[in-house]
């Protein structure tokens, strides 16, 4: 079947790769009308509007049988049905664009995440090649072209939205400004653009974008900006994060116990909740549990105040906190009408006169702090029409039939509200401070309200000086307490009713500093009977059962609070030591199954014994990435309370997984701990060198280039030609894109002197510095045999990485030697290779390199292709020097396309952030193109100031930069 495309210039892929020309304009109208409602009938009064938008002929009817005739002809398998109704097109979900971006939007819609609803809103708007039907004007369609023109531009909002969200602010404003340019009237992108320049830091630039949007709407429509984008200028004044409040609750007022004003969040456990009881066959039974503190007496109030008009008849709360049953029933007989001398003395018959006082009634029950599940079937109404809302300590796992809904702490924003409700407008002020204080409590709502509650009573005491007392785990306990309400109080409740062999085992899992444990480090720490008593402390929400993890293994989490009240208790002796040992060994093991794509040396160790079992370090490690995926925030933490050296050692094996990913904020977190804990100046300098070599990485070239300095220098002295070599040649690579040629090579000289104990791909590293250095010189013959021997050497490991990576630099020199073909299929066969590894950092450059490739030798439908490949691949791994190239062609390609007012201000961006980097050769080639860009809006006093610069920065010498130039021109090329 074929394919059809509505959004942009009409087209019909016939075949793959075999594109259609209908020449007759009516058979185009006919088809694009058609296409445009496809599924739907269309009347054929429609049809012949569009077809003969003035006057049709009087053979029109048999004109319109003829141009359908003739598109079944011209396209293979066209399926156009006729009825009462008029003529439906059929076409499958994937074989219209219209329909796979329709598809795709609703994806987005459904995602549970804004960063995979961006996904989706991403590749819906990808869909667009152009206006819609460009080139085919059809008055009788404007209506709907305007109305997808709308919808697209909505899509596109409701994905910069996902993008905010999820934290991707630095790439989106230079999008925005190009659709403030083009509407200029619009609201919405004007408050996205200004939250995203304020996240940035660029206060100033947010503020600007009000200042212009307001003078806009006053001049043209006489109107002030709307509330939201009011709201957005308001919080940039303040400094704070324009994020939207959530609405108040209510105040409800009913028999129930008063619903607390500042009640915050919780709107999907509420929503689950009404769901849940709001009817069905029999009672409908909710069992709200939680660890201490959660909030879950709280949460059923509201929810019960919600749900009140369901249950005309009544609302009973029932607080049994350890109660005696028959006295409970004893009360809730008198609440129903029953005398004294009436209520039985028996407890049964005391539940079934319960009952009948319930019978054919709506009632709503809660039960507020069972114990235990048969106290709750007690209390069971006997007839529909009645619900029952309990909440416990305990998961009342034994209660058959009900619905069990565990309450969590609250998310950060819901947290950040209660504060603010609690403490006042100080906390919004002192946003940072109250940020520790939030982070200190997790979330739980009952630690956030004694903190807020101190803050309110005393108005002297400062944000950040509550903060200071609650990041000491050692006082934080006795910090939290204000009034009758304290935290350690509530946890202590659950703990006195465990057995001993679950308090010994809640005091060990408490000492762990983990955020959470599999289940084979849980077992090995508590040794005997260790499934018994997780079983207990699950039931007694003091630990969190999830899982299994991508290992197959099931993980425990112990809320912070809980385990700090844990770990006051007495030490207890337990397999810590076996866990911690596994834990090392494991690391180790995973590493060495992984490509180690750092480019530093792996940290020289004696072999770690293993103390698991052999078949389940087999199990976990099946797929190493997976056990570093799942242990990744166990093995952070715990870098945290190791000696510096066995820091630098666990980091070292970590490092192998977060530098392959692009986890450079965990990279540079980590090696900061070590190196605030290290006392010995050799670990201190290999956790310099490493954060040197992510400075590097993000595009920071001077600070990288001056640390590494250092570090060789003190290398040197150390008497470690080992890492010297790796710090001189990672160097040699950051001179380069300061423009520093001469310099890299003699660096790059001195590394492979270094360079005497390690392999053939250290050799690669410093023969790719060599090259890159040889080729900014001009000396382009040299350069092409250092890369000959490089991949003749990286051939015989038989290592697809280190062979796609050397092809990457084969292909490069070749290009600029004038040996187009080789230089096309050397990075082809690059791109191939790396795809089957999981070294994409490599990957995202040699697509990178085959968009030049393919620019330059005129297939400008792969070279785009590829750069948009490549800046996805760089932005998932925070590689913002190769994004940022790549994007700049992508905005190349632009202006060939005709639509050089949306490449300018992309381009602009791009300028900025290389001359911030310091790099010469990229911002002179970013200059070249904008003034391309100028040029395509009429600009050309700017396009003359853009030639002079990049003028002035060009090198003459730097073949590298005349094929990137060339690459770069001919994207510009009119299409």
């Amino acid at each position: 079947m074929a394919r059809f495309g509505v959004l942009g210039p009409l087209a019909v892929e016939s075949a793959p790769g075999r594109w259609l020309t209908l020449r007759g304009e009516r058979q185009r109208t006919l088809l694009a009308v058609l296409l445009l409602n496809a599924g739907q009938y269309v009347h054929a009064d429609v049809l012949v509007e569009a077809l003969w938008p003035e006057r049709p002929p009087k053979s029109y009817a048999s004109n319109l049988h003829t141009y359908l005739s003739r598109l079944r002809d011209r396209i293979d398998g066209l399926r156009v049905g006729h009825g009462p109704l008029g003529y439906r097109l059929h076409v499958e979900p994937d074989e219209l664009d219209l329909l796979v971006f329709r598809s795709a939007v609703a994806e987005g819609q459904r995602a549970g995440d804004p960063g995979t609803a961006s996904r989706h809103y991403r590749r819906a708007l990808a869909q667009w090649r152009g206006p819609v039907l460009a080139g085919l004007h059809v008055p009788r369609l404007d209506a709907d072209i305007a109305r997808l023109e709308s919808e697209r531009l909505a899509v596109f909002e409701d994905c910069v939205d996902a993008e905010l969200t999820a934290g991707r602010h630095g790439e989106l404003t230079g999008e925005l400004q190009a659709v403030l340019t083009e509407h200029p009237l619009r609201e919405r992108p004007a408050a996205q653009l200004m939250t995203a320049l304020h996240r940035a830091g660029r206060q100033g630039d947010s503020l600007e974008v009000y200042r212009r949007l307001r003078a806009t709407l006053v001049e043209e429509l006489g109107v002030e900006p709307g509330a939201e984008v009011r709201r957005v200028h308001a919080a940039v004044l303040r400094g704070e994060d324009p994020v939207p409040r959530l609405p108040p609750p209510s105040w409800p007022v009913c028999q129930l116990p008063p619903d607390i004003g500042d009640f915050t969040g919780r709107a999907a456990e509420l929503a689950e909740l009404a769901a849940v009881l709001s009817g069905g066959d029999g009672v409908p039974v909710a069992v709200l549990s939680g660890e201490p503190g959660a909030g879950k007496s709280t949460l059923a109030v509201r929810a019960a105040h919600r749900l009140r008009a369901q249950y005309p008849d009544g609302q009973l709360y029932v607080p049994l906190g350890g109660r005696e049953i028959g006295a409970v029933l004893a009360d809730l007989l008198r609440a129903l009408g029953v005398p004294g001398p009436a209520v039985p003395d028996d407890v049964r018959a005391r539940a079934a006169v319960f009952r009948g006082r319930l019978a054919d009634r709506r009632v709503l029950v809660v039960l507020d702090d069972a114990a235990d599940p048969e106290h709750v079937r007690t209390l069971l109404p006997g007839t529909p029409g009645c619900a029952v809302l309990v909440t416990s300590r305990q998961r009342l796992s034994g209660l058959a039939g009900a619905h069990r809904l565990p309450v969590g702490p609250l998310s950060g924003a819901e947290a950040a509200e209660l504060l603010d409700r609690l403490a006042g407008p100080r906390v919004a002020r002192e946003r940072a401070d109250a940020q520790r204080i939030i982070d200190a409590c997790a979330g739980l709502p009952l630690a956030l309200r004694i903190a807020g509650s101190r803050l309110a009573i005393r108005p002297h005491l400062r944000v950040a000086e509550l903060a200071g007392r609650l990041e000491d785990e050692v006082r934080r306990l006795d910090e939290l307490t204000v009034s009758d309400l304290a935290v350690r109080g509530s946890i202590a409740l659950s703990y006195d009713g465990l057995r001993p062999a679950a308090r010994r085992a809640f005091r060990l899992v408490g000492r762990c500093r983990v955020a959470d444990l599999p289940a084979w480090a849980v077992t090995t720490l508590i040794g005997a009977d260790a499934d018994e008593a997780v079983e207990e402390l699950v039931e007694a929400s003091l630990l969190e059962a999830h899982g299994p993890d991508a290992t197959g293994e099931g993980r425990y989490r112990m809320h912070n609070l809980v385990r700090l009240y844990a770990a006051e208790g007495a030490a207890e002796e337990g397999g810590a030591p076996t866990v911690l040992a596994a834990t090392l060994a494991l690391a180790d093991a995973a590493a060495a199954r992984l490509p180690r794509t750092v480019p530093m040396p792996a940290v020289a160790h004696e072999p770690f014994a293993q103390p698991l079992p052999e078949a389940l370090v087999a199990r976990l490690l099946e797929r190493p990435d997976d056990w570093f995926a799942a242990e990744r925030a166990n093995l952070m933490s715990l870098i945290g309370s190791l000696d510096a050296r066995e820091a630098l050692l666990l980091l070292d094996k970590l490092s192998v997984y977060l530098y392959l990913h692009g986890q450079y904020a965990d990279l540079r977190a980590a090696y900061e701990t070590v190196l605030a804990r290290a006392e010995d100046r050799r670990v201190a300098v290999v956790a310099e060198a490493n954060l040197a070599l992510l400075r590097h990485a993000r595009g920071q070239y001077e600070e990288a280039a001056a640390a590494y300095r250092e570090c060789a220098k003190e290398l040197e002295v150390q008497g470690d030609r080992r890492t010297h070599a790796w710090v001189s040649a990672n160097l040699a690579h950051c001179l380069i894109g300061l423009g520093r040629a001469e310099e890299a090579l003699h660096t790059a000289a001195g590394a492979r002197e270094l360079f005497t104990v390690d392999g053939e791909r250290e050799a690669l590293l410093v023969r790719a510095a060599e090259s890159a250095a040889l080729l900014r010189l001009g000396r382009v013959t040299e350069a092409r045999t250092v890369d000959r021997l490089a991949l003749a050497a990286a051939r015989e490991t038989g290592d697809a990485r280190q062979i796609g990576t050397a092809l990457h630099g084969y292909a490069w020199s070749a290009l600029l030697t004038g040996e187009e073909e080789q230089a096309a299929t050397a990075i082809a066969e690059s791109v191939a290779l790396l795809r089957g590894t999981m070294a994409r950092s490599e990957l995202a450059k040699s697509l990178r390199t085959l968009g030049a490739i393919s620019a330059a030798r005129g297939a400008r439908g792969d070279a785009t292709a590829a750069f948009e490949e490549a800046r996805d691949l760089a932005r998932e791994l925070d590689e913002r020097p190769r994004e940022l190239s790549c994007t700049r062609a992508i905005a190349a390609s632009w202006i060939g396309e005709g639509q050089a007012a949306r490449a300018i201000p992309v381009l602009r961006a791009c300028l900025d952030e290389f001359r911030e980097m310091g790099s010469r050769s990229a911002t002179g080639l970013t200059w070249l193109v904008l003034r391309r860009a100028y040029e395509g809006v009429g600009e050309e006093g700017l396009a003359s100031e853009a030639a002079a610069e990049a003028a002035n920065l060009a090198d003459a010498r730097d073949a590298s930069a005349a094929a990137v130039r060339r690459a770069l021109l001919a994207l510009t090329e009119p299409v």
